[in-house]
């Protein structure tokens, strides 16, 4: 163990762990120290694998380990508050996984609870370190493409009945908090807004049209961003076989398209620019997270996305669900 590194521990040892834990370690600012899970076996597993010497089957235990700098959040989402709370009690600094919550007051209390604490709160949304992502952020932000006129996410992923059947938290309201929008296409909902500036309304429609279960597989938004700029937001799990995730962004100068892989359209009128030379291949976005969680606790600084940055999704994405269920258009 090293005075001088950021110690993490990370709560909750289930399929996104081992992103955490491979790029904690991979980190020369961070090292892994503890672990916890409800499933002691699991905890224990998971520790033995990836060489960490604390393990835990309470995770409030690990929170009174005094090793302990930054929590990595990776239980079920609807988990995410009650973890986020009591960590900003212990004093302890927190990178969580997406969504920051499910319901608009837990997020609200996770984000007084560490403001209060005086501690670092950051959720990975990893699609907005990616090259590209920055590459056209930067772009927009200098006003290459014009005034925004159109910005589409389309969100198109496949799951089937297994997947909602191999844990009993997915596909329910009350732990995983929707369906394909706020599991699957959180990522891409946050980028879009991101891009864009942020989103005034929604008008939506969200149904599970072929899978088994209480939450959507499918959706569909019109929104109207803040700059003035309209769009589609398309989601889905039932899409087979599932398409790249792509963003198309269309402005009274010019146009950028891009996806999992790279830009696939840079136009800009008369000029010669060149499309910039970026791609998303062999990009870490969890390394470039835990990287940046490191440097806002040594720097006194917020994540790369604050807690308030991360709800914006969320609360866009309720939205669409209350527009769903009513026939209305939303404000935000």
């Amino acid at each position: 163990m090293s005075p001088n590194k950021i110690r993490f521990g990370i709560v909750g040892c289930g399929v996104i762990s081992p992103l955490h834990a491979e790029n904690i370690l991979a980190c020369p600012d961070t090292e892994l120290v503890a672990v916890s899970d409800v499933d002691l076996d699991k905890a224990k597993t998971f520790a033995q694998t990836y060489g960490v010497s604390q393990v835990y089957q309470d995770y409030e235990e690990m929170l009174r380990d005094g090793s302990v700098d930054v929590v990595s959040v990776c239980v079920p989402s609807g988990f995410h508050g009650e973890v986020v709370v009591r960590a900003a009690q212990y004093g302890k600094h927190v990178l969580c996984e997406k969504p920051l919550e499910i319901t608009s007051p837990r997020m609200t209390d996770m984000i007084t609870a560490c403001r209060r604490a005086d501690v670092r709160l950051g959720v990975v949304y990893q699609r907005r370190a990616f090259p590209v992502s920055q590459a056209v952020k930067q772009a927009i932000s200098d006003g290459a493409f014009g005034r925004l006129v159109l910005c589409d996410a389309q969100l198109k992923y496949y799951r089937d009945e297994a997947y909602y059947n191999s844990a009993g938290w997915r596909g329910t309201w009350k732990f995983d908090g929707g369906g394909a929008l706020m599991n699957q296409g959180v990522h891409g909902v946050d980028l879009i807004q991101w891009l864009a500036g942020g989103v005034k309304r929604v008008f939506g429609r969200a149904a599970a049209l072929v899978r088994n279960i209480e939450v959507e597989d499918t959706a569909v938004a019109v929104v109207e961003y803040q700059n003035g700029a309209f769009g589609v937001i398309e989601g889905a799990t039932s899409v087979y076989p599932e398409r790249l995730t792509r963003f198309e962004l269309h402005g009274e100068r010019g146009t950028v398209i891009f996806d999992d892989t790279g830009i696939v359209e840079w136009t800009i009128r008369d000029s010669n620019v060149a499309a910039p030379s970026v791609n998303n291949q062999d990009f870490n976005g969890h390394y470039a997270f835990v990287q940046d969680m490191a440097a806002a606790i040594l720097e006194h600084r917020d994540p790369m996305v604050s807690g308030e940055e991360a709800r914006k999704a969320v609360d866009i994405i309720h939205a669409i669900y209350e527009s769903a269920n009513t026939g209305k258009e939303i404000v935000l």
